[in-house]
């Protein structure tokens, strides 16, 4: 079924997708491949969407479905692929190899590489994203004849669909619409991370966690010259607080080793800083309307989970639509939290261990000596490498995408 005009400012589809993130763009092309018809409504325009600077590290299991889709042709060409990851501990550098022990990688390449690659697919197939909406509001979602509204250019548009996946992020409508019928659990961390991409040699070939009695340091690359590297700092830290110089003696001191060379400085070609914060919502759904990735959960960046559970998100109710437009039942619809949410709670779980074993979180020092005997364990045995790793590589989604 085709997308078609019913008038100058109505359309009909049979799934509206609110946002051209990687769940919302990853669902449409799950949806493409079912025969599924899908319009995606972006806020942004399509060069904000494209150069978003976003995490990079792709479970094993993102890229087989990626690979699956049809739009990884790229990825397996340019992205950088990892067997685990680095742990710095009293100025000694320790390797998990976490594909040792599960003979799976982890894949470094960035989300907006991701998304663009997935909005040229779309546009292959005749399916590309309406970009500029703006004014999004949704209507008659508890029912069963849900709506969409939005202004493009100062014209408003209307769509009908059978179902709204709102996939547009913690700050976005969908979440706010639903804020209401559900309940969102939260924890805030009273630190945050302070992150600069820059001109430089990786300090290794693969990321590394340095946990420091002052707090974590992390650095990791995006390219044989260009690394991302980020500073705990404490909540409510300002940009302008911080030189670039005082972030490299701060990076440098954190990461100090004595089996490497001193940590390499470069130009400074960007800034971040973002909050430590889990949260999720659930229910994820009400009547037809249905949350997807950062609209429904927030992870730490602290083993970046957040781009792959929003493409696991997406499997789940790809299957879920799969089976109620060749059934007519709504059981996998009903059951889409369900299906959901264990994964999220495995991968919240996950990134609340790494954050809350590698940052500073107290000025005790007892503290640190029980933090350190257990990152000991991490960098000494197979049996918690091999758990770590797989939960980091990816565990099974929990649904195939297709039904």
């Amino acid at each position: 079924m085709r997308t078609v005009d019913v008038s100058r400012d109505s359309t009909r589809t049979q799934v509206a997708i609110i946002g051209a993130g990687p769940a919302g763009l990853t669902l449409a092309h799950m949806l493409a491949a079912q025969g599924i018809d899908a319009l995606v409504l972006e806020h942004q325009t399509e060069d904000h969407v494209r150069s978003r600077v976003r995490a990079g590290v792709i479970e094993n299991s993102t890229v087989d479905v990626l690979t699956e889709l049809g739009v990884a042709d790229r990825l397996h060409r340019e992205a950088l692929v990892h067997k685990g990851f680095y742990i710095r501990l009293d100025r000694r550098t320790h390797h998990l190899d976490f594909h040792r022990l599960t003979g799976r990688n982890a894949y470094v390449y960035g989300q907006a590489e991701i998304v663009a690659d997935l909005i040229d697919g779309l546009r292959s197939l005749d399916r590309a994203p309406v970009f500029s909406a703006d004014d999004v509001s949704l209507h008659d979602f508890e029912g069963s004849t849900p709506s969409v509204e939005y202004s493009v250019d100062g014209v408003r548009h209307r769509v009908d669909a059978d179902v709204i996946a709102a996939c547009d992020g913690f700050h976005g409508v969908g979440r706010a619409t639903l804020a209401p019928y559900v309940e969102t659990l939260q924890r805030t961390y009273p630190f945050a991370w302070l992150g600069i991409l820059a001109h430089s040699t990786p300090v290794t070939e693969e990321g590394m966690y340095c946990a420091h009695p002052d707090g974590l340091s992390v650095h990791s690359m995006r390219g044989p010259r260009l690394s991302r590297q980020y500073l705990q700092v404490p909540a409510g830290t300002r940009l302008t607080e911080w030189s670039d110089d005082q972030i490299w003696s701060e990076l440098a001191r954190r990461s100090t080793s004595d089996d490497h060379p001193p940590l390499e400085t470069g130009a400074i070609i960007n800034r971040s800083l973002a909050p430590l914060r889990s949260v999720v919502t659930q229910p994820m759904q009400l009547g037809s309307l249905f949350l997807l990735g950062d609209a429904a959960h927030i992870v730490p960046p602290t083993g970046a989970k957040g781009l792959n559970l929003a493409v696991s998100d997406a499997c789940v109710l790809s299957h879920a639509l799969g089976a109620f437009y060749a059934t007519g039942k709504r059981e996998e619809l009903d059951a889409y939290t369900a299906r959901a949410l264990p994964r999220i709670w495995q991968a919240q779980s996950f990134s609340w261990n790494l954050t809350s074993l590698l940052h500073r979180v107290t000025d005790d020092p007892f503290d640190w000596e029980l933090r350190r005997a257990r990152l000991q364990r991490w960098t000494s045995s197979d049996d918690e490498q091999r758990a770590l790793g797989e939960v980091y590589l990816g565990l099974p989604f929990p649904t195939p995408w297709r039904f």
